[in-house]
């Protein structure tokens, strides 16, 4: 195939200057972080010069253009292979406001089936506890199987206040260190390949469709919404980004899709893994400190509707948070088809 080399630069001399100023923009301020789309962006850019150096290496009068090339090439790469970071200033604004929500949405895939699993668990639990009452035993955990719903309702709403407000702090520190050795373990049991971690979120599932059904057909449904909806709408999704974790460390350790050997799989997952357990980690010190000293009152102290209007709140700010937080407006993608369109 015979090359056009005229309209080959002139095609291509777009791109070589966006990625030109990036790399002026990254080298000129070293505090500078990108988020997952720019890198995305910086990635195709230096992946389309170097397609383009390997094109024009085979016109041996094209000299200039070649080495100007190579010398742009070797600043992407730089940029994007080199370990910079821990040089660079952390900056934990930028972190919770780009990193983690755009890691969550760069492993979304593997959210979506931890969300599948944990509700199969659910419905299992669900119809196990109305098909077979006496399963309660082994679905329901922490004592719930010997609870009456009814009763227990009864002796919340008529239990002493202030007596439970001197066990605030080590109820919540409780929570805390249970919640977070549990997500701990869900990442961790993706070193078993997935299976581990499968099995936890379908085990957590059951207890919430065996705990739900229970209370709903006992008529208790507000009082349920009431308890679990102000620290649960947090806690559940932060065992789930844990196990989104394990799973991401799954895809990894199966390698599909992946010749690279393991140890550079593994690597080149660890910043992720490690971003969305902190991430969970987080959420969990917040569900712990609202279970604690909100999520136990009940009414008359507190109405079931302020509690529901509080967890609602919650939710729907979380979602807004882990969708929408540090995407970019469309600029330099969209001036680079402009131009290469004009």
């Amino acid at each position: 195939m015979i090359l056009d080399l005229a309209k080959f630069i002139r095609d291509e001399q777009p791109y070589w200057d966006e990625l030109e100023r990036r790399l002026a923009t990254l080298e000129s301020h070293a505090g500078a972080r990108l988020d997952l789309a720019e890198l995305e962006q910086l990635h195709y850019l230096y992946e389309r010069a170097a397609s383009d150096l390997a094109r024009l290496s085979t016109f041996s009068a094209e000299v200039e253009w070649r080495r100007y090339l190579e010398q742009l090439v070797a600043r992407a790469y730089g940029e994007i292979h080199a370990d910079t970071e821990s040089s660079r200033h952390f900056s934990l604004w930028r972190w919770l406001a780009q990193t983690l929500p755009g890691t969550f949405r760069a492993h979304a895939r593997a959210f979506y089936l931890a969300v599948v699993v944990t509700l199969a668990g659910v419905c299992f639990g669900a119809v196990a506890t109305v098909v077979d009452p006496d399963s309660r035993s082994v679905t329901m955990p922490f004592g719930h199987d010997k609870l009456d719903p009814i009763k227990r309702v009864l002796a919340e709403e008529t239990r002493d206040t202030d007596a439970w407000g001197r066990l605030h702090g080590a109820f919540s520190a409780m929570l805390m260190t249970h919640n977070t050795r549990v997500a701990m373990l869900t990442m961790a049991l993706g070193v078993t390949w997935g299976v581990g971690t499968v099995l936890m979120l379908f085990r957590n599932g059951i207890a919430l469709g065996a705990i739900g059904i229970d209370y709903g057909l006992a008529g208790q449904t507000k009082f349920l919404l009431g308890w679990l909806l102000p620290h649960g709408v947090i806690e559940i999704p932060a065992i789930l980004i844990a196990a989104q974790a394990g799973f991401v460390l799954a895809h990894a350790m199966l390698g599909y899709g992946d010749r690279r050997r393991l140890r550079a799989r593994l690597r080149a997952v660890a910043g992720d893994v490690v971003t969305l357990m902190f991430g969970a980690a987080l959420l969990l010190v917040w569900a712990g400190f609202v279970e604690a000293f909100f999520s136990q009152y009940h009414e008359p102290t507190v109405p079931y509707t302020v509690k529901i209007g509080f967890g609602l709140v919650e939710l729907g700010l979380l979602v807004t948070y882990l969708t929408r937080a540090g995407r970019t407006r469309p600029s330099a993608q969209a001036a680079i088809s402009r131009r290469s369109r004009s």
